[in-house]
């Protein structure tokens, strides 16, 4: 035997070894793997949503009980599912071993198990047997599962199975609950954009909802009837007449109560570990959801499309209502304090005192204007808050720099689009824009000292023994300090006060709140109030979910639900103060430069009481610079003229000083006045030549604070002359250029 034959008999016999040991694996490893058929279409899976005091919530069904036949559905439905998920599902048994084996060289150069090649016959077994962990013994299961499946039942019979066990979020399980829910329809009835538009959603019901993300589902739904088209299932004409309708989304109305509750847990469910199929029997999920609460605000009588968000300073969500589904919209002007003003204040740009021209303006030809089409002269920060005045906010964002406002932003779990990177972000401009949960999670900061933690639905999860599968833990991560919450906090409650949200304005207890609207002079599209306490923070949204023009704004109509809510929550017990001092020092500073010159300087130490002025700034961000007007006073020279023998010296305006003229001849002087402002001081001394000197003073209690000695231009006087005369120097006894 060569030596050749030798190695190659002992590798034969290895990779022989090799496939035996594996097999014997296999065999073990999946022993247990046995086909249960009752699961196949989940038939009695019900899960129980209760609130926080323990009480069953209605319609707490998270089972496909509605089930489709598949002779009933339309082949273009059947096909949509089919192009997407598993182009050979008719002609494999159960596996596609070609894309297993792509799969698996593309999860060793990630590193993950990023790709899982898994057919129709996989993901029932998937989503009725195992859990969607992605590990190889969960594979190696799922594979011996899916040949029994094949060998017990016909490509027909799994699909349909497939299909009315399949989730597309929203609590709807089965194709029927998805078309009745998305379409308001039978499964029979759906079109062919209809349908996939609901195979889009698989891979995501929560980022491709057509209610939250409509774009995305647009693009999403069109990429599954490209894929059709790469089948031969629709021809080209069909696929350009389909790419070109709208989605046509149409929630039924027929809704239980507390279902946006649910639908919300739902998503939220999809973002945790634990997903929609891995609810077994006899699971609980308990929310933070106050019954009472939530009764209150789903009884609200409502003219337009409306959605409100109730969370506790824990970050539980105990009551939600919407009818746009969680979709985004343009914030408006609710991004201000958040995402322009907070962000300067804690980068020691700015303090709620600083004032800013408010003007018109152009920023490389943006040029923002403000909603009453005025313009206000100087502001400060706060009223520029309190009144929503839109070109300070823009020209704070441009000091800001949009790299820093993202900075925050990152904080805060949200992230801007290229398009949104411009300065119009500082009113609300965004490309997608917030949801509501979003809007109130950013306010809960200022509640929260300056941690951020977003808000949740679910508290606990256990199984049918009891036993905790998922706990909710609040992440925390600081964005601002407790500073810069307490200067905002302040101003947000003079909002409530006296601003935008006046509304409010009759309840007796602090109440930080600030209101948005968005649209033209044709109408509004978006109206927003977001107010919260020490306890709670609400955020209400108001408008049309196809963008039609309404007359609603957030400081009227909002703001009128905001305060219902509020009068709700503390019908008999008013919530402690917000915090308005941690973090902050009150300073004194100079009124007349803070007025006149819109300069922020510590006042004088012999500054008059009338003219401090006390604000509150950052207790490490405070001013330096003291004014020196009254330690060392000073003035502007003043003007002398002569007209024959009366000379006249002419003061320039100023509060709280005194003068001391003298008037000097040779060595010898005279004091002519002594005494407050006057605007001219005459003299009319015999003829001669005269040198008059002023001293500007500050009387502080009995002692006078002299500033510098002023020595204006000698003066002639000659009373057989009636011209006036300044004596000039003479510049024969100099050289010119020292004059």
């Amino acid at each position: 035997m060569t030596k050749f034959v030798k190695i190659l008999l002992v590798t034969v016999l290895s990779i022989i070894i090799v496939i035996i040991s594996l097999f014997c694996a296999y065999l073990i490893i999946t022993k247990d793997a046995v086909l249960n058929h009752t699961k196949l279409n989940k038939p009695e899976q019900s899960v129980i949503i209760i609130d926080d005091d323990g009480n069953e919530i209605a319609s707490t069904s998270s089972s496909g009980k509605k089930s489709v036949k598949i002779e009933n559905l339309d082949d273009t439905c059947k096909n949509a599912f089919i192009a997407s998920e598993d182009r050979k599902f008719y002609s494999h048994n159960g596996l596609n071993y070609g894309r297993m084996i792509k799969a698996f060289f593309k999860n060793i150069a990630a590193g993950s198990f990023k790709e899982g090649a898994s057919t129709i016959s996989q993901q029932l077994i998937k989503n009725t047997h195992l859990s969607q962990d992605k590990t190889i013994k969960r594979k190696l299961k799922e594979i011996r599962l899916t040949k029994q499946l094949e060998r017990a039942y016909s490509k027909d019979e799994i699909l349909e199975m497939y299909l009315n066990t399949i989730f597309f979020g929203h609590n709807c399980y089965g194709l029927q609950s998805a078309a009745e829910f998305y379409f308001d329809k039978k499964a029979e009835d759906l079109s062919l954009t209809e349908s996939a538009t609901l195979v889009g959603l698989l891979t995501s019901p929560n980022n491709y909802s057509p209610f939250k993300n409509p774009e995305k589902s647009l693009q999403k739904r069109n990429t599954v009837l490209k894929s059709m088209l790469d089948c031969n299932f629709i021809d080209k004409a069909t696929y350009d007449n389909a790419i070109n309708e709208p989605l046509n989304a149409q929630k039924s109305d027929i809704q239980g109560r507390n279902a946006d509750y649910i639908d919300a847990v739902f998503d939220e469910l999809e973002r945790l570990d634990i997903g929609a199929y891995d609810l077994a029997n006899g699971y609980k999920i308990k929310t933070f959801m106050t019954s009472a609460l939530q009764s209150k605000i789903e009884a609200l009588n409502f003219e337009t499309d409306n959605a409100i968000i109730v969370t506790t300073k824990k970050g539980g969500v105990c009551a939600y209502k919407t009818t746009i589904n969680g979709a985004k919209r343009q914030p408006g002007s609710t991004v201000k304090p958040t995402l322009i003003y907070a962000p300067a204040i804690e980068e020691k740009l700015i303090n709620p005192s600083t004032r800013i021209l408010d003007e018109k303006i152009d920023f490389n030809g943006y040029s923002p204007e403000n909603f009453d089409k005025k313009y206000h002269g100087y502001v400060s920060v706060a009223e520029s808050i309190k009144y929503s005045y839109n070109v300070p906010a823009v020209k704070t964002l441009n000091s800001l720099t949009i790299k820093n406002a993202e900075k925050y932003l990152t904080k805060m779990n949200l992230a801007l689009d290229d398009e949104e990177k411009n300065l119009s972000l500082a009113l609300g401009g965004m490309k997608y824009g917030l949801t509501i949960q979003n809007i109130a999670d950013c306010y809960s900061i200022f509640q929260n000292g300056g941690i951020y933690s977003p808000s949740r639905f679910i508290d606990e999860i256990t199984d049918a023994s009891g036993k905790q599968v998922y706990k909710s833990e609040k992440s925390k991560s600081r964005v601002f300090s407790n500073g810069t919450c307490s200067l905002i906090n302040e101003t947000l409650i003079d909002v409530s006060k006296s601003g935008t949200a006046k509304k409010l304005a009759s309840l007796d207890y602090d109440v930080a709140a600030k209101t948005g609207t968005c649209g033209t002079e044709e109408g509004n599209t978006d109206a927003y109030a977001v107010g919260y306490t020490s306890e709670h923070c609400v955020a209400v949204w108001l408008g049309d979910k196809d963008n039609k023009k309404l007359s609603i704004t957030g400081g009227n109509d909002s703001c009128e639900y905001l305060k219902e809510v509020l009068k709700y929550l503390y019908a008999e017990q008013k919530p402690s103060n917000l915090d308005i001092t941690s973090g902050t020092s009150i300073v004194e500073i100079d009124a007349e430069e803070y007025y006149t010159n819109n300069r922020i300087i510590l006042k004088d130490d012999f500054s008059p009481k009338l003219n401090n002025l006390q604000i509150k700034v950052l207790s490490d961000c405070k001013p330096t610079e003291k004014c020196t007007r009254f330690t060392q006073p000073s003035i502007k020279a003043p003007t002398i003229t002569v007209a024959k023998n009366s000379i006249n010296i002419s003061l320039c305006q100023t509060k709280y000083y005194s003068y001391l003229v003298k008037r000097y001849k040779n060595n010898d002087f005279k004091v002519i006045y002594d005494g407050n402002w006057k605007k001219t001081i005459t003299d009319t001394p015999d003829d001669g030549t005269y040198t008059y000197t002023v001293t500007p003073y500050y009387l502080y209690g009995q002692n006078k604070i002299f500033g510098k000695e002023i020595t204006l231009p000698n003066v002639i006087v000659n009373s057989s002359s009636s011209a006036p005369q300044i004596k000039i120097p003479d510049i024969a006894d100099k050289e010119w250029y020292n004059l």
